[in-house]
């Protein structure tokens, strides 16, 4: 896996228990319903992208790819969001994606 971006290594760094607890949200959260983790995955990109947080895009475009999520998938994922946020989010979310995926080739 790609390195993490300093400023998440950083808070995990100097607030350690607000890292674990988030940690366990995260991991509680996947274990409460039937989605298996590259659905979760999807859900998760698709939220990052309708509040248009271009790092959040990134990190879970990689926890998708990780977990088998072809490109396809996780463009056709964005692109259904289209009538929810409008073009132009889903244009940044596509090239945030991108970032990403074209690193992988």
């Amino acid at each position: 896996m790609s390195k993490l971006p300093n400023q998440y290594e950083s808070i995990r760094k100097r607030f350690k228990a607000y890292s674990k607890a988030a940690d366990n949200l995260g991991k509680a959260t996947k274990a409460a319903g039937p989605l298996n983790e590259k659905a979760s995955q999807l859900v998760q990109l698709a939220a990052s992208a309708a509040i248009r947080s271009e790092g959040a895009v990134h990190s879970h475009t990689r926890r998708a790819l990780a977990a088998g999520v072809k490109p396809e998938e996780i463009y056709h994922a964005i692109i259904l969001l289209s009538s929810t946020i409008g073009f132009p989010t889903v244009s940044a979310a596509l090239s945030w994606a991108d970032d990403i995926i074209q690193k992988r080739k």
